[in-house]
């Protein structure tokens, strides 16, 4: 057998359209990550302006028309009703001014992002600098002193990602890929519904009683873990039962490679680029991590849009997966087997 042979037998066509395939997700990977993440500038931040009735107008203006477009200004009555909006995450930050003194006040919440929130507080000092016009800080939601950066609440929905597709992956294969029958799709759903809520209350344990990383509800935070595990499980089930195995990698492509760096964790969605900002919201990853922060810091506000994202992921994987399984209909997943014959002299007679 000379080397040419050797090479098809050592790597078969499935092998190497496979092996391209994963060539692509390292591609796209790269790019995904490195294109969100590599250059963070604050765009169109919802933002309120609070100031007396002669300078709101023209202070709203200025500040909406500065370089790069990083606010998106509007009026705000008072500081009572900037402080509300930014609890419901209406807007991101607040700029107060004094209608007597010549000390300002930009309100932002660290909890949704320390690293807008230091960006809002910068830009707020820099344009009311010509005014000649001070600027004190307050942060109204501040992130918790054990969670850097506010990474904790996006690490904990990383987590919650990659043992749903890890799961589910693991039931795909289990049976060597074996197309699920609609007995198997019933069974690997229960599966999964249990293995989330288990992953769902161990995650929220660990970061909030066992390392005090993130406050919040207990067990707000391990409803939304379960429904985060169990949305990406059956997904990814409802891609292996349609594709094969490829569904796995398109799985790795919607969550990893799409999903966690438009998730806004490392950098908030006003600071990533207009592809992953859009995006974001409608992948698992970035409607977890928002409703995890808004348990946390903001009184579970601002969650009902986040969390139908999850429940529709859930049960379109669910319905794919159920229905998909409809094309199976043998008890053990398998051709059903030939009638065995004997022979005789007069010809061939089933057994």
């Amino acid at each position: 057998m000379n080397f040419a042979d050797e090479v098809k037998n050592a790597v078969t066509a499935r092998a190497a359209l496979l092996v391209i395939g994963v060539l692509g997700l390292q591609l796209l990977f790269i790019a995904s990550y490195v294109g969100a993440l590599h250059r963070p500038d604050p765009t169109d931040v919802p933002f309120g302006v609070v100031a007396p009735r002669q300078v709101s107008e023209q202070l709203v203006t200025r500040l909406g028309d500065l370089p790069g477009d990083p606010l998106d200004t509007r009026a705000v009555s008072d500081a009572a009703e900037a402080r509300r909006q930014i609890q419901n995450r209406d807007i991101d930050g607040a700029l107060i001014v004094s209608p007597t003194g010549a000390t300002d006040t930009v309100l932002v919440a660290s909890g949704g992002g320390t690293v807008l929130a230091s960006s809002l507080a910068r830009i707020a000092k820099e344009a009311e600098g010509p005014r000649q016009r001070a600027v004190r800080t307050v942060d109204v939601a501040p992130a918790s002193p054990d969670d850097f950066d506010g990474l904790s609440s996006f690490y904990l929905v990383v987590g919650w990602c990659v043992g749903g597709y890890l799961c589910a992956s693991i039931l795909a294969i289990s049976a060597g890929t074996k197309p699920a029958n609609r007995q198997r799709a019933v069974i690997r759903t229960a599966v999964m519904a249990l293995y989330s809520i288990a992953g769902g209350i161990g995650g929220a344990v660990i970061i909030g009683p066992i390392l005090g990383a993130l406050p919040g509800s207990v067990w707000a935070l391990a409803g939304l873990g379960a429904l985060v595990v169990f949305a990406v499980g059956m997904i990814t089930l409802a891609l292996e039962a349609l594709t094969g195995i490829v569904g796995i990698g398109l799985a790795v492509l919607i969550i990893v490679v799409a999903g966690n760096p438009s998730a806004g964790g490392a950098f908030p969605l006003p600071m990533l680029p207009d592809f992953w900002r859009a995006i974001g919201p409608a992948l698992p990853p970035g409607a977890g991590t928002w409703t995890a922060r808004s348990i946390a810091y903001f009184n579970g506000n601002a969650v009902t849009g986040p969390l139908l994202v999850l429940s529709a992921w859930a049960v379109a994987g669910t319905a794919m997966t159920l229905l998909l399984s409809m094309r199976h209909r043998t008890t053990d997943g398998d051709t059903p087997r030939r009638p065995a014959t004997t022979t005789t002299t007069g010809g061939s007679s089933p057994a």
